[in-house]
């Protein structure tokens, strides 16, 4: 019998490398009589392709949607997803964007830290809405597309939308003067700006969006209806009393921080027929707390009123049902602005199915949970991974793989695995750029079941639209610039030479 790679010697014909044989996808109705040559895999096949087992070489698909509506391997359209800088969380979850954008699902990143997504949305020919100072505005007091949309549904259930509506200008004021004052609004100012956004809404003439000036305006005026929830009985002290320190907080956002951005008229509204939608706030500083927290949820307040208001129209008949996408990488960040976003977030993950709402989550470990405030807030950031239908882990350090072991039920061997994608590549490099070991790999959990390791393999046109290294990239004027500002080390004293070396 022959050796594996042929006979040695002269004319023997021993080959350097053996080509492995092809592989074929078959159902076991078509590969039955191949038997026993044929083997099946557990690799899932419904979704977006993601990559191959690590394993076995099968080709692995999946997304939360499509496990949750066509598989029905999870019971929440929602993802979670944890993993050390630099490993390709963020190029995972915009393939899966790209790849439910396919299927007719429309992708919301509300709120694009870095900006991350971007370029894709471009590229799938969808809406790039800038938000920050000089560049964009969010007018609050706007009802967007679900005032537009109860207005065209009109009768009871036009009427059910505007109330909506109406909560959620209320919500999104509260929200804002909570960021300023850094504690939350007193029961009698909700009632106080429940009125004059109603009073503010007669007076206004159709056509026109009120403005947070506007509002002030008629907390300053003190109409009847305003004046009766704060009981002054006619007594203008009592008012001033009881709305001053409502009126301070309202001058302060439009002369504060947040008054460039929410001062004016909306720049841009959310097309509702867009492909895909991003919310470039990446304009802003990191340090910029206070705004990026305003931002993140003046974002989120419109973009779930546009998911609400497409879903409204549909149940009239007069769109089409569509399925939204919402991505909200970088978890950390939005987490540590302000409490009222993890109030929404947990909001979201116990109603999304409702809302016809798959969502990404991406931060790096869970350690961020455990820097928010509060306690409160830290117990419903842990419930964000509890809740996820899907668990999907880049390389992680093994304490952090044992603690997140205990939430999600991770086996020592899948434990030893994922450890080891976090190690950094060698010191022996060549000169070449050296990717960590873990780049690209990833463990995708759901429930009890045993974890699927994948291999993510990137295209050109994905590479191209996801750069997250843009920065570290040398353009032409500035290596023109550093070689006329560096000195030639060749003309340097022996001294210098030598320090230098």
């Amino acid at each position: 019998m022959a050796p594996p790679r042929g006979w040695p010697g002269p004319g023997g014909g021993q080959v350097a490398n053996v080509d492995p044989p092809t592989m074929w996808r078959a159902t076991t109705v078509q590969a039955c009589g191949l038997w026993p040559f044929a083997a099946g895999s557990g690799a899932p096949m419904s979704g977006v392709p993601l990559g191959r087992h690590l394993f076995t070489g099968a080709t692995v698909c999946g997304d939360p949607l499509s496990w949750f509506t066509r598989a029905h391997y999870i019971s929440n359209p929602s993802l979670f997803m944890l993993g050390m800088p630099g490993l390709g969380k963020s190029t995972l979850i915009n393939r899966m964007l790209i790849g439910l954008a396919a299927t007719g699902v429309v992708p919301l990143v509300l709120g694009d830290l870095k900006p991350d997504y971007a370029d894709t949305v471009r590229a799938l020919g969808g809406q790039v809405i800038s938000i920050g100072r000089g560049v964009g505005g969010i007018n609050v007091l706007d009802p967007g597309a679900m005032g537009a949309a109860a207005q065209r549904i009109g009768g009871e259930a036009g009427r059910v939308l505007a109330a909506e509506t109406h909560g959620r200008v209320l919500n999104m004021v509260a929200a804002l003067v909570t960021i300023v004052r850094d504690r939350p609004v007193d029961d009698h100012e909700q009632s106080v700006l429940s009125a004059a956004l109603h009073h503010l809404r007669e007076r206004t003439p159709s056509g026109r969006q009120p403005l947070l000036p506007d509002l002030l305006q008629v907390i300053t005026e003190g109409p009847d209806r305003v004046r009766a929830v704060t009981l002054d009985r006619g007594d203008e002290t009592r008012y001033r009393d009881a709305v001053d320190p409502l009126h301070r907080s309202l001058l302060g956002i439009l002369d504060g921080p947040l008054g460039d951005t929410f001062a004016s008229a909306t720049s841009t509204r959310i097309n509702l027929d867009a492909p895909a939608v991003c919310v470039d706030i990446s304009r802003i500083g990191e340090a910029d707390t206070q705004l990026t927290a305003a931002a993140m949820l003046a974002t989120w307040s419109d973009g779930l009123g546009t998911v609400a208001a497409s879903h409204a129209l549909a149940d009239a008949g007069l769109r089409p049902r569509r399925w939204f996408f919402t991505v909200l990488d970088e978890l950390w960040r939005p987490l540590r602005a302000a409490s009222g976003i993890v109030d929404r977030i947990d909001a979201l993950t116990r109603l999304n199915r409702s809302l016809g709402l798959g969502d990404a989550k991406i931060t790096h470990t869970l350690k961020d949970a455990e820097s928010l405030g509060s306690e409160t807030d830290r117990v419903k950031a842990r419930g964000f991974v509890e809740r996820a239908g899907m668990v999907v882990c880049a390389g992680l350090p093994r304490q952090e793989m044992e603690e997140l072991g205990q939430i999600v039920g991770l086996s020592s061997r899948e434990i030893e695995l994922v450890s080891s994608w976090s190690s950094p590549p060698g010191w022996a490099g060549s000169g070449a750029v050296g990717e960590p070991p873990g780049r690209g790999r990833f463990l995708i959990k759901v429930g009890g079941r045993p974890g699927i390791p994948i291999q993510v393999a990137i295209t050109d046109t994905e590479r191209r639209l996801h750069d997250t290294n843009k920065r570290w990239v040398e353009n032409e004027v500035g290596i023109e610039r550093a070689s006329t500002l560096v000195p030639d080390l060749s003309k340097s004293s022996g001294t210098e030479r030598a320090w230098t070396a």
